[in-house]
């Protein structure tokens, strides 16, 4: 494994960069599916970003709930995110497959408010890490 505080440093920077295409699309009045799936991505990343600066070697998981869950023994702060992880953890896979969901692609399924609570549910994740 890489240096821990090294490899905490590269999610994090690819954290806050997907963070910053998610602003830049919600100026735009439609792809709500990918901006709810990118902010997924974004909080995802800045959890692996807290556990691998914290002296995790291989993370494996892609649900931001769990990633969450695994920081809360040590922080209990973290405990105050667990329901915007949880919300986020939907966008993973039906934002992105059409058989994620009944009924249509995903880019016919996902709402302006779906995308405004994803990015807010993101910002407070990135804000605790």
């Amino acid at each position: 494994m890489k240096n821990p505080l090294h490899e905490s440093e590269r999610w994090l920077d690819q954290a806050l960069n997907d963070w910053e295409f998610i602003q830049w699309l919600s100026l735009e009045k439609k792809f709500y599916d990918k901006g709810c799936f990118i902010a997924q991505q974004s909080a995802e990343k800045a959890l692996k970003a807290c556990l691998y600066a914290n002296g995790e070697r291989y993370i494996f998981i892609h649900s931001t709930f769990e990633l969450a869950s695994k920081l809360v023994d040590n922080f209990p702060n973290f405990r105050d995110i667990l329901d915007c992880a949880r919300r986020l953890d939907r966008f993973y896979i039906p934002t992105r497959y059409p058989d994620g969901l009944p009924g249509g692609a995903p880019y016919k399924q996902f709402s302006r408010e779906d995308f405004d609570n994803a990015l807010n549910d993101c910002a407070k994740i990135i804000e605790l890490t």
